[in-house]
């Protein structure tokens, strides 16, 4: 039945509509006021003359950042990163929370494998103890320091086996009955009703791995292996003139350190930026649908 726009109605409206344009455009004013910093001239970056647009526009901010081939270097190995990463990250996410999701007259001990894994957010064995037992597995200086030691991010565990949780048992009840495996029954009746908590874990696993800069200062020591966010929280940080040629000189002459930060802020922002768009419909729902039960 078609409802008749009342005054009322058409005026609620408004000022709803009204409302989220605003609360938009509060969101999204910081983004743009590092974008027009990031292309605005180092002069009046420093000076505090720009808003919500370039002051004396220039792109000197971004010759910078990009002018060492080690920035293309580490960007490739953040890349190489995501692509190894991610799929180990989903894929253990997935065998993980699966059998954590039965009931415990299915799984014995269900309950005390689901406190081992909790009991690991609460607490771990510290940064030194860390740092050695990558040293002695010979790890360091590899790809694989950034990517085995979140292979099994928990919190991602715990929201996929609560929404697994909630699915009707029934489902996987006529699967056994129609014959299938707990393997059959995972890939083809619980995984294509999961999608909406997987895109969210997804999108999880892919910011951690993209912002984590730490790791990548601390485990490998040759800066050649940084991935970009290392390489970015460095690249400012430590200027040391006796190692840049004259027209890097000349461009880190007219660029400021807020000029750079902003652009470094904009690059290393622009893949999730382009990713969540098509990842968002899935988020609230799989934040809430993956929350409910314990």
């Amino acid at each position: 039945m078609v409802q008749k726009s009342s005054p009322g109605r058409m005026l609620f409206q408004f000022a709803n509509y009204s409302l989220l344009a605003i609360i938009a455009a509060v969101c999204c004013l910081p983004l743009i006021h590092i974008a027009a910093i990031s292309f605005s001239s180092s002069s009046a970056a420093t000076a505090g003359l720009v808003n919500v647009w370039p002051v004396d526009f220039t792109t000197m901010a971004y010759q910078y950042t990009l002018s060492k081939s080690e920035f293309l270097t580490s960007f490739l190995v953040a890349l190489e990163r995501i692509a190894i990463g991610v799929p180990l990250a989903m894929l253990l996410t997935v065998l993980v929370a699966f059998p954590l999701s039965k009931e415990s007259r299915h799984f014995r001990f269900r309950s005390v494998y689901v406190w081992y894994f909790v009991v690991t957010i609460l607490f771990n064995g510290g940064l030194i103890p860390f740092y050695v037992l990558l040293k002695e597995l010979h790890l360091l200086d590899t790809i694989w320091a950034l990517t085995l030691p979140a292979a099994v991010p928990v919190f991602n565990v715990i929201l996929l086996l609560n929404f697994m949780r909630g699915l009707p048992r029934e489902l996987s009840e006529a699967a056994y009955i129609d014959g299938a495996g707990h393997w059959s029954t995972l890939w083809k009746v619980i995984f294509p009703l999961s999608k909406p908590v997987l895109a969210t874990v997804l999108l999880f696993t892919c910011v951690t791995h993209w912002n984590s800069w730490f790791d990548g200062l601390i485990l490998m020591n040759d800066p050649h292996n940084y991935p970009l966010q290392s390489y970015l929280q460095t690249v400012i940080i430590n200027q040391d003139p006796r190692f840049m040629t004259v027209s890097e000189l000349k461009v880190l002459s007219e660029v400021s350190n807020r000029t750079a930060k902003a652009a470094q802020t904009l690059v290393a922002a622009l893949p999730i930026l382009l990713v969540y768009p098509f990842l968002q419909r899935f988020f609230i729902s799989g934040i809430v649908l993956g929350s409910v039960k314990g």
